[in-house]
């Protein structure tokens, strides 16, 4: 189980996120640090101001926010949500935490897809976290997938991360099983789409639930990739993924790196 300690973080994380909702900035206030705050959503600037400032026109808008999915791991919270906000998006949020104050935030938003290749919505699925006493191995298993096969290094790999074509996936124009894996990357090459990750940033994991944030190209423009996973008896169950492009630099409201 997460110590309290965590479970405080996490209480915290939702706060924060809800009052992009209702306007109220007591939150803020109270859980994001005052003079330290790194911005990684680079159309935003850094700094608490930010987010205080934006509250009224999130609130008038009508901006809506429903967390379905939330991760601990150490000082770090990851919150998989619905938006409502110029249209309906997805998004994973993540807080890193200093004495019990935020300081630094990551995310990636996507547009929702309603209609999906598995007949899966984006979000749906488990949401409750068991296997704690798996976390760290989960985690090993998911950096060696994406080293070895989202990297490229070993795809001879493939079939032995997954329980034969059980695979339930939310990547909206993936269809289910190993075998929907494989159409659609052969659906990007027929295509000549440039699909590549580079960089593998963050792993964060609770139970059976791993996060993973990568950097790659894809169909041209440099992206940041959020990979969420399910992992049960050693094999990769189910797969949730939120895709953004990366701002071009001319954009950018802050200076910090994407990642």
């Amino acid at each position: 189980m997460a110590s309290n300690h965590q479970n405080e973080l996490v209480l915290k994380a939702i706060a924060v996120l809800e009052s992009l909702e209702s306007g109220n900035p007591e939150a803020i206030t109270k859980y994001i640090h005052p003079d330290k705050y790194i911005q990684h959503n680079q159309a935003l600037h850094d700094g608490r101001a930010a987010m205080l400032d934006a509250l009224d026109h999130l609130k008038e808008i009508g901006t809506k926010v429903s967390i379905k999915r939330t991760l601990v791991d150490g000082e770090y919270v990851a919150l998989h949500s619905v938006y409502d906000f110029f249209g309906t998006k997805i998004g994973i949020d993540i807080f890193r935490f200093e004495n019990g104050l935020i300081v630094e935030h990551w995310d990636n938003l996507q547009e929702m897809v309603e209609k999906t290749a598995s007949n899966h919505t984006m979000i749906d699925g488990p949401d409750t976290i068991k296997d704690i006493d798996k976390t760290d191995a989960n985690k090993g298993l998911v950096k060696s997938y994406v080293e070895n096969i989202l990297f490229g290094k070993n795809p001879d790999l493939l079939t032995s991360y997954f329980d034969g074509d059980n695979y339930i996936q939310h990547s909206p124009h993936i269809a289910d099983g190993l075998s929907g894996l494989h159409a659609a990357l052969e659906g990007l090459k027929k295509k000549n789409i440039e699909f590549q990750y580079t960089h593998l940033h963050q792993v964060i994991g609770q139970g059976d639930f791993v996060l993973a944030v990568s950097e790659g190209i894809f169909n041209g423009q440099h992206t940041a990739f959020y990979d969420l996973f399910r992992v049960e008896n050693g094999k990769i169950a189910e797969h949730w993924d939120v895709v953004e492009a990366v701002l071009p630099a001319e954009k950018r409201k802050n200076t910090n790196s994407r990642f």
